[in-house]
């Protein structure tokens, strides 16, 4: 194992220092081809993931790191592409290219317990950000590996896992296939235990009886005949957002978010489908019409964006960005993920018996 110099992370009383990094290839040989990315597959930076698992019963006899870097190199076998890099073809479009090289993993070890960690339910993007590698090229993207590993290993004999992913091979849902499919034994489909606001570098937690109190005064006007939780969230954060930035009144202002269009085509995308399967979906509106007017509008204007969404709409999405689109402003433009429903509390067997883990997504 390569070692790892000068990459010790300080601050918040965690003290994370990097002990090696290996590329791990895929555990067999695989097809060294070229594939073309969709113009859906455009967005080429790295989306983290964290997940906690707890001590293990003979820490001794188990090592974390060792079972999970092999465990990746299987993987890497079924999600083959992702072991390549990204390259770019003479008319400037996203490839990949399928070299085999491999994904960076990192050994790492912490100053702390898990328990000295905090409220993983709030959680702290300074913090947790030393639980992610955080030494790629940022200059040139198209260098680094697809998919980093960091292992993280407590005093308690607990561990974190910290993933990153490129955004350009695969969204929230795929990431969550690559996930099982890494010696992941079951999957529980239930709701995240939080929602995360980043808007600032803190998080809000909403729990059921609030969220259901919320949608029931959102539909009191009689416009909503019915109101999501991530609908009624959505339209407070973008209002709340909108209102302490004081904007002028006529300035207009931009909501984007997530819309899984899996479900949507037809024929519907197959179940393990690997890859990016949404669409950012856009509201806009002036700052007097949002201030002015009741929750209600709100959330109509994000329903309206949604119904849209439909298997005509989404090719001709995919017609319309063959060619390269300017971005939007991004002090008026607020962007929305949700997260909750994608299945990220994971089971895997390390040492003979289930660990379970939540994980927290972290936008750099």
């Amino acid at each position: 194992m390569e070692k790892a110099r000068n990459k010790t992370t300080f601050g918040s009383g965690l003290i994370v220092k990097i002990k090696g990094e290996t590329m791990v290839p895929p555990a067999e040989e695989t097809p060294k081809d070229l594939h073309f990315l969709s113009n859906l597959d455009t967005r080429v930076h790295m989306i983290d993931t964290i997940y906690f698992f707890n001590e293990t019963t003979d820490v001794g006899r188990l090592d974390a790191a060792e079972i999970i870097k092999d465990g990746l190199g299987k993987v890497l076998v079924h999600y083959y592409p992702v072991a390549g890099r990204i390259i770019k073809n003479e008319k400037g479009k996203f490839m990949v290219h399928c070299t085999g090289e491999g994904a960076l993993f990192v050994d790492a070890e912490a100053n702390l317990t898990l328990d000295e960690m905090g409220d993983f339910t709030k959680p702290d993007p300074a913090t947790y950000g030393k639980l992610v590698y955080g030494h790629l090229d940022q200059r040139n993207i198209l260098l680094n590996p697809l998919v980093v590993a960091q292992v993280t290993k407590f005093k308690c004999g607990g561990f974190v896992l910290g993933l990153s992913m490129n955004h350009a091979m695969a969204d929230g849902t795929s990431t969550v296939e690559f996930m099982r499919s890494w010696d992941i034994v079951d999957v529980f489909n239930t709701k995240a235990i939080f929602e995360q606001e980043m808007l600032i570098t803190k998080s809000f937690i909403f729990h059921r009886e609030n969220l259901e109190k919320r949608k029931k005064k959102a539909m009191e006007d009689g416009v909503l005949r019915r109101c999501s939780s991530f609908e009624v969230l959505t339209a407070l954060m973008w209002r709340a957002r909108t209102q302490s930035l004081r904007y002028n009144p006529d300035q207009q202002v931009r909501l984007l978010f997530v819309v899984d269009v899996r479900s949507r085509l037809d024929p519907k995308l197959p179940k393990g489908y690997f890859g990016n399967a949404f669409l950012l979906m856009n509201c806009q509106c002036s700052v007097s019409e949002m201030l002015d007017s009741p929750l209600s509008s709100i959330i109509e204007r994000i329903q309206r964006s949604m119904k849209m969404v439909t298997d005509e709409y989404v090719k001709s999405t995919i017609d319309f960005l063959e060619e390269p689109k300017g971005t939007l402003p991004h002090s008026s433009t607020v962007f929305l993920s949700a997260w909750s429903n994608l299945g990220y509390i994971i089971v895997w067997i390390l040492d003979g018996e289930n660990r379970f883990s939540q994980a927290l997504p972290r936008y750099l």
